[in-house]
Parts: structure tokens; sequence; C-alpha cells
């Protein structure tokens, strides 16, 4: 694990939050406004094994889409200190529930930022996607956001994410994080 100093000046974010909470949409947002580069982690995926996400979990599973998920991880923060470059990172949902994925982030200096968001909010925003394998219907989805919750609080910020996306970048952007590292 990298040592804290060192996390805390590394210029590498990891957004994460539950499905619905915008980390595609802020990340993008975010990385344009600063000058990073952005990753989808989820995009990588279905890029990397050919596949949708829904596909990877009808035809392998969810074990095996955890897999490709930590190898897509490891790859995007071995590039990013490799090539030294600051990147923002949105993560899938339950990226950071793995303690493999979570240990990664860490020792990589990874900033953690958790956009929460209700999950009345979120469900009003998933209620009509079809595409995510982890939501048959509201009572599993409430379960999965309960069971996620603690590992979202191990971040090392929070947001709220539910307001217009222009303004959770400006939340963002006023962290004591970034005050340091893109000063």
């Amino acid at each position: 694990m990298a040592p804290v100093g060192e996390n805390r000046s590394r210029k590498l974010i990891g957004l994460a939050g539950f499905m619905g909470c915008g980390k595609t949409t802020i990340g993008r947002l975010l990385a344009q406004q600063i000058g990073w580069r952005f990753v989808d982690l989820d995009t990588l995926i279905e890029q990397t094994a050919g596949l949708s996400i829904p596909a990877i979990f009808e035809r392998l599973g969810e074990a095996a889409f955890r897999e490709i998920e930590h190898e897509a991880l490891s790859r995007t923060l071995g590039e990013a200190h490799e090539q030294a470059r600051a990147m923002v990172v949105a993560l899938g949902g339950g990226t950071i529930a793995q303690p493999a994925n979570l240990s990664l982030l860490r020792s990589a200096g990874c900033t953690v930022i958790w956009l929460r968001c209700p999950i009345e909010v979120l469900l009003s925003r998933c209620a009509t996607i079809t595409n995510r394998p982890l939501f048959r219907d509201e009572a599993s989805f409430r379960k999965l956001h309960e069971e996620r919750l603690p590992f979202y609080e191990q971040a090392d910020y929070q947001v709220d994410s539910s307001m217009e996306p222009r303004r959770v970048v400006e939340q963002i952007l006023a962290l004591d994080y970034f005050q340091r590292v893109v000063a």
C-alpha cells in the first residue's frame, strides 16, 4: 500500500458508486474540465472481452466478470503509473466491493470519490434501463445497494451526485484534494 502522503498527491481519481449515480457522465465532464484522461472501466471491459457486460454475466457468470474487471483495472492503473498520466477512472458499481480491487486502487495511490446518491433517485434513474445485469427488481436493487454501502463508505471523499452533473463536478473540484494536486 502506498504511503498516505503519496496516495494524496497522485493525479489519479476513481469515481465509485452504485449504478445510476453518474460515474461515466461526471467522470467525462471532470476529466474534460481539468484536462486529464478519462477511462470508463465498464467500456474498457466490453472492448477487451468483445462482449457487452450483460453478455459477460449471462455467458460467463459474475465470477468471470469480476476477474476480467480486476485485470482491466490493474492494466489501467499500471498504464497511469507507467505513463505518469493524470487520469479519472469511472469504476463499475461493484468494483470497490471486491477487496482485491480496493487494495489495488489503494496501492496505486488512487483517490476514490464516492458519488453518493439517494436510493430513490438511483431507482428512478435505473428503472427503464435494461442493460444492467444486477438490476432485476426493486427489492434486489435495494438489497445490493445496502450490501455495497460499507465499501462505498471507505472512499476518500464523497459528494452528492443527485444534482445536475456540472454541479457535481463543481463539488469535486472544491475538494481539498484538488488544492494539492491540480494547482
